[in-house]
């Protein structure tokens, strides 16, 4: 019995749907939300972190007392009415809006970055604006004119809270990873 031998041309190009070569089709907003969990997440973790921390501290130094926890670190309640760090007094409003408009805009692009760092750093982003926006929102006689609270008080910087270091580390780290990121296009594939 003679061998059997494959009929197929392996020369032949293989066969390609005519669509194939197409871009995949492009989901709607809500589908492509995959990847914004993860920085819903730790945008959670730091409101909670954040409003525990300040219900804690307008309850405990309302009284105007100071407690002295190391060094020059010592908890002192304050409230602000302008950004991160006690900048900005009387922007309340602009400052309320504006954190509205970065917290939206920060869920729907998470949802395209690839890097975890990125998506991490997003999510610090988006837990410190709210934290404080929550702050503005129900802190305040009206509509965006409540004051933020603070008391992390370190005597030779101004003093602030949970969110605000969530939104100082987020927005580094997203530069960072920016910038690496862009390093990392640049250089020619090996």
């Amino acid at each position: 019995m003679e061998p059997t031998s494959d009929t197929r041309d392996e020369a032949a190009p293989e066969l390609v749907h005519p669509d194939a070569s197409e871009a995949p089709p492009e989901h709607p907003w809500w589908r492509r939300l995959r990847v914004a969990p993860f920085s819903l997440l730790i945008g959670l973790v730091i409101v909670i972190a954040d409003q525990l921390t300040k219900h804690w501290a307008v309850n405990e130094l309302a009284d105007g007392r100071e407690v002295h926890v190391l060094w020059t670190l010592q908890w002192n309640l304050a409230f602000n009415t302008g950004m991160a760090f006690s900048r900005g007094r009387g922007l309340g409003p602009v400052i309320g809006l504006l954190a509205l408009l970065i917290v939206i805009v920060l869920v729907v692009s998470s949802a395209h970055v690839n890097s975890r760092v990125a998506r991490f750093s997003a999510g610090l982003l988006i837990g410190g604006a709210l934290g404080n926006l929550i702050d503005r929102l129900f802190r305040g006689d009206g509509w965006l004119q409540g004051a933020v609270v603070d008391f992390i008080d370190f005597q030779w910087f101004p003093i602030f809270n949970v969110a605000d270091m969530g939104v100082t580390v987020g927005a580094i780290l997203f530069g960072l990873a920016t910038v690496l990121e862009g390093r990392h296009a640049d250089e020619p594939a090996r």
